[in-house]
């Protein structure tokens, strides 16, 4: 049934939000929705050592920030250990497992023998079928899978298509550490079959422990998920994706300025397509998202691709919502706090008010925090060197002449500011840029800003006119 169809999200907590956990967690979250069913998340924290509550809690934010709400509670993989080897326990009656003595210097020898006879590393199967009478005393066994020696184990991928693993290749892998701990192969078989996952979608990079996985699923009697193992995500160089090819977790690219919808958008095409379609909203994805548009190659990180598709979202966006979102993001932006600051009481509406002429000249959230600082910007404004070089003595006579006659002015909006302008630079027959850029630099403290007349609307008559006043003198 299609409401049936349950994929998870199992990201490991040693870190941030990594960008190709994201895209993983995306294409787990498109195709549960695409087909009415459901995403889980497991946090899959068995590595005490290296697992932090503060990775945790930047899994989830990052998680919310791009709005890929999961089901349910989250599941803690950890405190799931007794279950755990419950399974192990089953395996151990069915002879679907057994207890392994070898000591660390008898699996070192194991890896000598191999080596100076040319064969893969692996365990020899040494106690797979000898005395348990025959261990030293006082040694604590680990147990391993009886996995199968003849034949083969197959994964018909949803991505790689029919992948053969010849099981003489694979060994039998530990299940319980000696120590009674249980092992990441077994733990993710486990939960998986508790949590009732139909489908497990994740990067290419696990595709063997599909083939491993498999057998630990066939030995406990359980059907096996439907796999689709994803490209991989290259930096811009074509290699792996590591710390030179920079913002590598999510939370990067919300201080960069992008927004959720950009990334979501994005990371969609990072190894799918839609025939060409480039921009697609989030309806669309989930619509039109299933296996049948994934590649097998590797998908490359494209900066610029990202930010121009960001500036299409900001352009594309609603004002309302977009200075929603921008009041969200700015304690994470550079500059956004302040600017959160300055617009204390009305703010919010003079920079909604503003958005039309701001949205148009940005790529990123930043360049937009950037953008909106002159509306609050605190008298006499500061002159950027571009700016200051415009008010020259003629100048400041346009802007003395200019205050004087926007004091009368009714009503006092874009149109008839910019009918004020045009008729004094016409009267005293002055070119219309050498009234209008001295006025910008005024009001702005910069020389490239929104239409002006947009900003003499923003700003009002008060605040308008006090900065002209103060750049003429």
């Amino acid at each position: 049934m299609k409401n049936d169809i349950v994929t998870r999200f199992a990201p490991s907590p040693t870190g941030y939000l990594h960008i190709g956990g994201a895209r993983t967690a995306l294409f787990n979250w498109l195709y549960a929705k695409a087909k009415g069913g459901r995403m889980l998340l497991r946090i899959e924290d068995t590595d005490r050592a290296r697992s932090s509550d503060a990775a945790i809690d930047a899994i989830i934010d990052g998680l919310k920030w791009l709005e890929l709400h999961w089901d349910g509670e989250p599941v803690f993989q950890f405190a799931r250990a007794a279950r755990h080897r419950e399974a192990v326990e089953q395996l151990l009656e069915s002879g679907g497992a057994y207890r392994c003595y070898s000591t660390p210097e008898d699996l070192a020898a194991m890896r000598e023998r191999a080596a100076a006879e040319g064969r893969a590393p692996g365990y020899d199967g040494t106690w797979r079928d000898r005395d348990p009478g025959d261990a030293s005393h006082g040694v604590k066994p680990a147990i391993r899978l009886r996995a199968p020696k003849d034949g083969q184990t197959v994964i018909d991928d949803q991505v790689q298509g029919r992948v053969v693993f010849e099981n003489k290749n694979l060994d039998d892998l530990v299940l319980l550490r000696s120590d009674g701990t249980p092992t990441y192969m077994l733990a993710v078989v486990v939960d998986d079959h508790d949590m009732g996952v139909t489908h497990v979608i994740r990067g290419d990079d696990h595709l063997t422990n599909g083939g491993r996985q498999s057998q630990i699923i066939s030995a406990l009697g359980w059907d096996v998920p439907v796999y689709a193992h994803l490209p991989l995500i290259h930096g811009p160089d074509g290699t792996k994706l590591s710390k030179r090819h920079g913002a590598l977790g999510v939370e990067a690219y919300r201080e960069m300025g992008f927004l959720p919808a950009t990334m979501r958008n994005y990371l969609a095409r990072l190894g799918w397509a839609h025939g060409d379609d480039e921009i697609m909203s989030t309806e669309q994805m989930v619509e039109w998202f299933d296996f049948g548009g994934m590649g097998r190659s590797p998908a490359r990180l494209d900066f610029a691709k990202i930010e121009n598709l960001n500036g299409h979202y900001i352009r594309h966006t609603d004002d309302a919502a977009l200075t929603a979102q921008l009041k969200t993001a700015l304690p994470h932006l550079p500059g956004g706090p302040a600017l959160l600051e300055s617009m204390a009481g009305t703010g919010l509406a003079t920079l909604q008010e503003a958005m039309p002429g701001l949205k148009e000249r940005a790529k990123t959230l930043v360049e937009l925090t950037d953008n909106a600082q002159f509306l609050f910007a605190k008298r006499p404004l500061a002159m950027d060197a571009k700016a200051a070089a415009l008010l020259t003595d003629e100048a400041k006579s346009h802007l003395k002449a200019l205050a004087i006659r926007f004091e009368s002015l009714e009503p006092w909006d874009a149109p008839s500011t910019e009918a004020v302008v045009r008729s004094y630079a016409e009267k005293t027959s002055a070119k219309l840029g050498a009234v209008a850029q001295p006025l910008r630099a005024a009001l702005t403290g910069r020389a490239t800003s929104p239409g002006i007349f947009d900003v003499l609307a923003v700003l009002g008559r008060a605040e308008a006119i006090g900065r002209l006043r103060d750049q003429s003198k």
